[in-house]
C-alpha cells in the first residue's frame, strides 16, 4: 500500500501495479487531476477529474503499469493505493 499527500502542481508516481486507487480531495480545487497507468508522462489515459469540490473521493481499479498523478493548478489531495499481491 501506497499512500501520498499531493500539495502543489506536479507530476506524482504513487505506486507500481495495483489493484485499487482512491484519491480524496482534502480542499476545493481549481484545475484538474489527471489520473495515469504509467510510470513516465503526463497523458490521462484512466480519468480527468475537473474542479473537483472538497470531501470528494474517487476511485479507480486494476492497475497495469503503475499509478502516476499530475495535478494542474494549487491542490489539496491525497492517493491512497493497495499493492496487487493483497
Amino acid at each position: 500500500m501506497a499512500k501520498k499527500y499531493i500539495t502543489d502542481n506536479t507530476e506524482t508516481q504513487i505506486s507500481g501495479p495495483c489493484k485499487k486507487c482512491l484519491i480524496t480531495v482534502n480542499a476545493t480545487l481549481a484545475g484538474t487531476i489527471k489520473v495515469c497507468d504509467a510510470t513516465t508522462g503526463s497523458t490521462a489515459n484512466v480519468a480527468t477529474v475537473t474542479n473537483p469540490t472538497v470531501g470528494t473521493q474517487f476511485v479507480y481499479y486494476d492497475f497495469v503499469t503503475g499509478v502516476r498523478i499530475v495535478a494542474s493548478g494549487a491542490c489539496d489531495i491525497t492517493v491512497n493505493t493497495t499493492d496487487s499481491t493483497r
